[in-house]
């Protein structure tokens, strides 16, 4: 029986593969929870008269760190569920912030593949594009996955 919702595996992500992941509009209430549960209780995110005040940014800012924690989950999700392994790096560029309000969604393309010492498993790295409802790109970033194979007979 085929299971619903599973991932990948690394053979079937070969360079050039390309994804979208559904959208997913961040909200005060993400904000408010990330930021207190990671401790980033920097005036820029709990604090409306410093923010009104002093900010660059207009509206409600979301940490970088909020939105990509929800884009890996929209690409785990869709692509990694029980076949991702292991996240073994990155590099992340911010272009843009995200404020409250904002939906966004990752569009990934695959632009590394290839089987890890390990037989059975794979490496696969992504380049991921977090983009905003007005299609502007707001992050980039690049991880490499451990990524499981199709089982052995």
């Amino acid at each position: 029986m085929k299971l619903v919702g599973q991932g990948y595996y690394w053979t079937d992500l070969p360079v050039g593969a390309r994804f979208r992941t559904f959208g997913r509009t961040i909200t005060e209430t993400d904000i408010v929870n990330f930021v207190s549960v990671a401790g980033m209780l920097e005036s820029l995110f709990v604090d409306a008269e410093f923010r009104a005040a002093h900010s660059a940014i207009p509206g409600r800012p979301a940490p970088a760190a909020l939105v990509l924690s929800l884009c890996e989950g929209l690409v785990l999700n869709a692509t990694g569920q029980g076949t991702g392994l292991a996240f073994l790096g990155m590099e992340l560029t911010v272009k843009a912030p995200v404020v409250q309000g904002d939906t966004i969604h990752v569009e990934l393309e695959v632009i590394e593949q290839r089987a890890a010492s390990k037989h059975g498993r794979g490496l696969v790295r992504t380049r991921n594009e977090v983009i905003n409802q007005r299609g502007e790109v707001v992050m980039v970033y690049t991880p490499l996955r451990l990524m499981a194979g199709p089982p052995v007979d």
